[in-house]
């Protein structure tokens, strides 16, 4: 079972995805990697989320940035979205995850930031976990 699981919505977000693995590789949480489109692979996003037992979800996504919206719609863990700069300087993939509907709230990091994902990845399972809260404490130089 991985703690986290990292959807991208094409192969071109694999840079960002490869660099939260870096940081739950560092700390030594495990995790998954999956790449689905909410617009043109919606089944597979769908059966990604249902069949996980992970305990955070990451979707990383561009333009529309629909996919961690679809990510949440199907879980009620917490949804971390990791929007990326393709068109508009990345705002309209950042407004797009920030906007969501009542009911449906996806946690949002700034554009192009794998790190602060990850991060807060570890810091919601940093709540149940001491090991970890000391690794996070002790990386933060708290």
């Amino acid at each position: 079972m991985a703690d986290v699981v990292i959807i991208s919505g094409s192969e071109s977000d694999s840079e960002l995805a490869m660099k939260v693995e870096a940081v739950f590789k560092e700390f030594g949480v495990s995790y998954e990697s999956f790449i689905a489109s909410a617009h043109r692979s919606p089944d597979k996003v769908k059966e990604i989320v249902r069949n996980s037992d992970a305990k955070v979800f990451i979707g990383i996504a561009g333009l529309s940035a629909a996919l961690p919206g679809a990510i949440a719609s199907h879980t009620v863990k917490p949804v971390i979205g990791l929007p990326r700069n393709v068109k508009l300087c990345g705002i309209d993939s950042l407004l797009s995850m920030v906007q969501m509907p009542p009911g449906v709230p996806v946690a949002t990091v700034g554009i192009d930031n794998p790190k602060n994902a990850a991060l807060l990845a570890l810091e919601i399972l940093a709540v149940e976990n001491g090991e970890l809260r000391d690794k996070l404490k002790k990386y933060r130089g708290l």
